[in-house]
């Protein structure tokens, strides 16, 4: 089973190995999470984990939120997830058993989805990296997109041709990003890259 825990991004910074090279870093904030509900074949129909991330006040949580996890003497969480596993896992998991930083190493791949940040309502060259064209003074076409296709056969424009539209503010996963410290006391990891979306971001962290 994939190890899936719930973070935060706090931002990106530098470290500078034993040769004196700048490696870009990113630092989150993983965890602690909180299982919530385990879910199994003969009830639900399949074998799944629901983890809670970050507490919260009560009253920013629905009638319906609030009563499912008091259900499960749980705190209120502003961030619910659930994912599938085998009923081995689950069976050696409990309600209000704690997932942290611990499960991971240094050194260690892992994959990471977040929401990607929005740009906004773009154009061609910004969002599909289109050329433009000639910048002489006789030219009609400096950032238009040309031609978007055919004429009276098909008469139509086909779904998805690379248009101008809203840019970014997408689910986006990057994979194989290397562990590079942790502090398992303070639940901050070190990765090497980039990370999907802004500072204060959730995200989603698979172990390989």
């Amino acid at each position: 089973m994939s190890i899936k825990l719930l973070g935060t991004k706090i931002g990106m910074t530098q470290l500078f190995n034993d040769k004196g090279s700048a490696i870009p870093v990113t630092i989150l904030k993983v965890g602690p999470c909180t299982i919530t509900q385990i879910k199994t074949e003969a009830k639900h129909g399949y074998d799944a984990i629901q983890i809670g991330y970050q507490e919260t006040n009560p009253n920013r949580l629905t009638k319906a939120q609030v009563g499912h996890l008091q259900k499960s003497n749980i705190n209120a969480l502003k961030y619910l997830c659930e994912y599938k596993c085998t009923s081995n896992i689950s069976k050696n998991l409990k309600l209000g058993d704690t997932l942290d930083i611990k499960e991971f190493k240094i050194g260690h791949f892992i994959n990471i989805s977040g929401q990607s940040i929005g740009k906004g309502f773009s154009g061609y060259q910004k969002r599909h990296k289109f050329s433009r064209g000639p910048m002489s003074h006789g030219s009609k076409n400096h950032r238009q997109p040309g031609s978007i296709g055919a004429g009276t056969t098909p008469g139509r424009v086909f779904p998805g041709k690379k248009m101008a539209g809203r840019m970014g503010h997408k689910q986006v996963t990057i994979k194989n990003l290397q562990i590079i410290d942790i502090n398992t006391n303070k639940n901050i990891m070190i990765i090497k890259g980039s990370v999907p979306g802004k500072a204060g971001n959730l995200i989603y962290i698979y172990k390989n």
